[in-house]
């Protein structure tokens, strides 16, 4: 596949402050990853130095095979909606629409008029009038409409309840499968995106932490409960990346699948399994990962 986005040993500084420590990837055009990471860990500053609104350091980034900064070709390309969107107060929805289609070579305005529809939105409305739900589904239609090659969305469903945030979900998923692009998310909400995600990549305190597979993810750790003597023998020699214990009980997460001789004999020594969703293991792998570095 080609690549739409090549980083090599990207590192951003703030003085003696580190947000980005030589991180290396890439992303493969026409499909959904995953930009995940605790508040803080650097994502919104890569995603700035990507759509050429930060400079970076040291280190380099291609964006379809050219340095993004002042190139409009590239970026015409490249649609970053993030959580603090900002738009002239006296447009309303509809003009943000028209520029738009100003500046999106893709832009398909009866599809975003279509997604005003569904989110229920006021289009003569002035922008310094909606609440933050209704930015949110603004910034979404922008990002979905723009059909841009490569689009990002940073937390872009402040605000929005439970339905509007399926709407999204369900929209994004319909229109990648007819116009296919290189789409990533970066949110908190692992769960509820889990299922969209071809590929995730975790950063931690600006340093890369996870490039894998989503599906590679899903399946690579279990947790393990039982009496604290079985699950310590059973869990020996294994990486464990979160331990809790109560009463006589102890519940350990291991890194890594369990063979099928494994899994039987944990179910003989009287051993709970019990899959990890992909937030459980991003949660303990990044909580394991401080907790190593304070230690």
């Amino acid at each position: 596949m080609n690549r739409v986005l090549e980083i090599n040993r990207l590192t951003k500084s703030y003085g003696e402050a580190v947000a980005l420590n030589n991180i290396s990837f890439s992303l493969e055009e026409g499909k959904i990853y995953g930009l995940l990471g605790r508040n803080g860990a650097g994502k919104t500053t890569l995603m700035h130095i990507i759509t050429a609104q930060l400079f970076a350091t040291s280190g380099e980034v291609k964006v379809f095979g050219e340095n993004p900064y002042e190139n409009d070709r590239v970026l015409s390309q490249v649609c970053f909606i993030k959580e603090s969107q900002k738009y002239p107060e006296f447009y309303r929805i509809k003009d943000v629409l028209v520029i738009s289609k100003d500046i999106f070579p893709n832009w398909d305005a009866e599809y975003a008029l279509q997604l005003v529809h569904d989110f229920n939105l006021p289009i003569n409305r002035k922008i310094k009038k909606l609440s933050r739900g209704m930015l949110s589904a603004v910034g979404i239609i922008i990002g979905l409409a723009s059909r841009a090659p490569l689009t990002f969305f940073d937390e872009p469903y402040l605000g929005l309840d439970a339905v509007a945030r399926t709407i999204f979900y369900d929209r994004l998923l319909e229109d990648y499968a007819e116009h296919p692009r290189t789409v990533v998310l970066s949110t908190h909400l692992i769960d509820e995106v889990s299922k969209l995600l071809e590929h995730v990549i975790v950063i931690d305190n600006g340093k890369m932490l996870v490039n894998e597979d989503a599906e590679t993810l899903r399946g690579q750790a279990i947790t393990i409960t039982g009496p604290a003597a079985k699950v310590e023998e059973f869990s020996r020699g294994k990486k464990i990346i979160q331990r809790e214990g109560f009463g006589g009980l102890v519940s350990v997460t291991v890194l890594g699948n369990l063979s099928l001789p494994e899994q039987k004999q944990a179910q003989v020594t009287g051993l709970e399994l019990a899959p990890v969703s992909l937030q459980q293991l991003i949660v303990r792998l990044t909580t394991d990962n401080n907790e190593r570095k304070a230690a």
